[in-house]
């Protein structure tokens, strides 16, 4: 039986077809900026984000760590969610290697952040406090999509108080199939993007980084401070391209087998399938049991995680199918008969 990996979307590999344009990808070196995939990538990127300019990088926490140091410099500060993943999961890089203070704040439920308790922790302009100079937004934000009017009124009020806007979208495409919107609809609310290929589009490396040629010229000097300079790297970004041209309209499928998934769960009363938005859905569970749940399920080829002590996350993504999901379903039934 094959192993059933629902722990993230970042576990896809590439399929066949990506990884012979990678065999086949021209390439350059790009750290002199004359690699020709590369610079297909990017270009195709910026087009479809609707910005001037783009940059590939080895990963999203680069991505967003060079975006914090092209917007703010040493002494300054970001707004940004509690369990936003650009304050809680990137190891502290703003702070450690900018100088940059991070002002987090609690997120709403559904992933957004109370935009009068922004206001509200924006420095005033006094020596005493850090200046502030960015606004954090993250969508999808536990598979959530931050709604339309949300981000317009987010951006208003990054430009009355004179902060940029940025936005970790290292599920961007997921939140643009499910709202059957453009990329580019989505990032005209931000001066920045940061789009993770390498979880749902199964791109094996990768991010973009998205803003206007200003921002992108001094993001590339800081890639370049961050170790990030790739040379042939049209090899990657051919399978990046790969995955822009074929693989954003197929995240539906991985949609609709979440919810596949989450109604299955639901008929379990041992356990609460949360509501499902995208390709997530989180379980909780009885602290006692999650850990002995989560060995069963791995003795039986199904890879979870669990995030809380009492709760389970699970992930689809385009390396599992309809069948998989009916398999994942019937190993929790057994688990709790």
């Amino acid at each position: 039986m094959q192993i059933i990996d629902l722990r993230s979307d970042t576990v896809t590999k590439p399929d066949c077809k990506m990884r012979e344009a990678m065999s086949s990808a021209e390439i350059g070196d790009d750290v002199f900026g004359d690699d020709p995939t590369v610079i297909k990538l990017e270009s195709l990127a910026a087009e479809l984000f609707g910005k001037e300019s783009a940059l590939f990088l080895p990963s999203g926490t680069q991505s967003n760590l060079a975006a914090l140091l092209t917007h703010c410099e040493r002494g300054e500060e970001y707004i940004v969610g509690q369990e936003a993943h650009t304050y809680l999961y990137e190891g502290g890089g703003g702070a450690c290697l900018g100088g940059i203070q991070p002002q987090p704040i609690l997120q709403n439920a559904d992933g957004t952040l109370d935009l009068e308790v922004v206001k509200s922790v924006i420095k005033p302009d006094d020596y005493h406090f850090a200046r502030t100079k960015l606004l954090c937004l993250e969508n999808t934000t536990w598979g959530k999509v931050l709604p339309f009017d949300y981000l317009s009124q987010a951006r208003d009020l990054a430009r009355d108080n004179n902060l940029k806007i940025h936005l970790d979208g290292a599920r961007i495409f997921n939140a643009a199939v499910s709202q059957k919107s453009s990329l580019s609809d989505i990032a005209s609310y931000f001066d920045s993007i940061s789009a993770c290929l390498s979880k749902g589009l199964g791109s094996p490396v990768g991010t973009i980084l998205i803003g206007s040629n200003e921002f992108i010229k001094e993001a590339r000097r800081w890639r370049k401070v961050l170790g990030g300079g790739m040379r042939q790297s049209g090899i990657l970004a051919a399978a990046g391209i790969y995955a822009l041209k074929n693989n954003i309209n197929r995240l539906s499928e991985d949609h609709s087998n979440a919810e596949l998934l989450s109604d299955g769960l639901s008929s379990i009363k041992e356990i609460d399938v949360k509501s499902v938005n995208t390709n997530m859905i989180f379980v909780s569970l009885s602290e006692d049991r999650r850990d002995d749940l989560i060995d069963y399920l791995r003795n039986n080829k199904v890879l979870v995680i669990g995030i809380s002590p009492c709760m389970i996350r699970l992930v689809t993504h385009k390396d599992v199918n309809k069948n998989d999901i009916e398999l994942a379903i019937e190993a929790f039934r057994n688990y709790f008969s």
